[in-house]
């Protein structure tokens, strides 16, 4: 029986791969802290296996967070000088192949669906081949292979291990904000451990009107934006709203449909997704790898689009959750 470990372990040997790449190009001006980053958080994904199964203390792990946000929150990392192809050989590749070049990234979600839907149906000597509830990631994983290789064979790169060089130049580019989502999303279950679910509920009792739908759908939706803006992850946000909001007030209280609720608040959450420089993979990531003048420019474009959906999404919610 699969399970998602394999995963994990391959995730942290790429990252591994990077390290070693980093430590030994002289060119990068800070090599030695740069690697020791990236090499932690790959043999974090593999020790992360032991924690689980509660063969090794998780104290460790928690160290090894302590100290790459130490190396990156001083500033000692930096990124390798750029070697790659020129705009204009990127040009005639792109003439070159064609629609051919969007083959590899297309086969990441048709193999991933596929996986998922096939995976939990095929089993062998009656056990199912894969894991409860690791379909989708299996078939993510299985599919980010198979995008590499059909590449490899459709772009005849000069060397096997272009792929590992050009996704750790990737990596290098985004830098530390690659892992801002991981870490956003494991506050959000802090949050909810420590009770701020409840001392928010506590507060929006004070405030809302008594049997006002309304007055309840609005803060529900807009305090999953504002938490998403805080946070930079909406589903750090949700277990905090939905505990404090969500479920006692317009589920028990008004008789609203989880369901609808529940999904109208993510919307309203992703509004504020659009709106945060915490959000970083969505916002700052895209600044940086087109290299904008601002890095806020994303942000700017978008805060009309998510005030507006936000409204909707409060209108959506009153008519037709209730």
């Amino acid at each position: 029986m699969l399970t998602n470990e394999w995963l994990y372990w391959l995730i942290g040997a790429f990252f591994i791969g990077v390290a070693v790449h980093i430590l030994n190009n002289p060119e990068n001006p800070r090599r030695i802290a740069s690697g020791t980053f990236w090499g932690l958080l790959g043999v974090s994904f593999g020790y992360g296996t032991f924690v689980q199964s509660k063969q090794a203390p998780a104290w460790i792990l928690g160290i090894v967070v302590l100290v790459m946000v130490a190396l990156a929150g001083f500033g000692l990392t930096a990124r390798s000088p750029e070697k790659t192809t020129t705009p204009g050989e990127r040009a005639d590749s792109a003439r070159r192949f064609g629609n051919k070049l969007f083959i590899p990234a297309l086969l990441v979600p048709v193999v991933t669906v596929l996986v998922a839907t096939v995976g939990p149906l095929i089993t062998i000597g009656g056990t199912p081949l894969l894991a409860d509830g690791s379909a989708t990631l299996t078939g993510l994983g299985v599919s980010a292979i198979i995008a590499v290789v059909v590449a490899v064979l459709i772009l005849r790169p000069p060397s096997l291990g272009t792929p590992l060089h050009e996704s750790g130049r990737l990596l290098e580019a985004i830098g530390w904000a690659a892992l801002l989502p991981q870490m956003l999303s494991t506050l959000g279950i802090l949050f909810t451990q420590a009770g701020v679910g409840k001392a928010v509920g506590t507060i929006a009792g004070w405030v809302l009107p008594e049997g006002s739908l309304f007055a309840a759908v609005v803060v529900y939706a807009v305090g999953m934006a504002v938490f998403t803006i805080i946070m930079g992850n909406a589903f750090a946000a949700f277990p905090i709203m939905t505990a404090a909001v969500g479920w006692p007030v317009l589920v028990q209280t008004f008789g609203g449909n989880p369901a609808a609720v529940f999904a109208i608040g993510m919307l309203s959450g992703f509004c504020g997704t659009l709106a945060t420089p915490m959000a970083a993979n969505f916002n700052l990531v895209p600044a940086a790898l087109l290299e904008m003048k601002d890095k806020y420019g994303p942000i700017k474009a978008q805060l009309p689009t998510a005030g507006l959906l936000l409204l909707v999404n409060v209108g959506i919610m009153y008519f037709v959750a209730f």
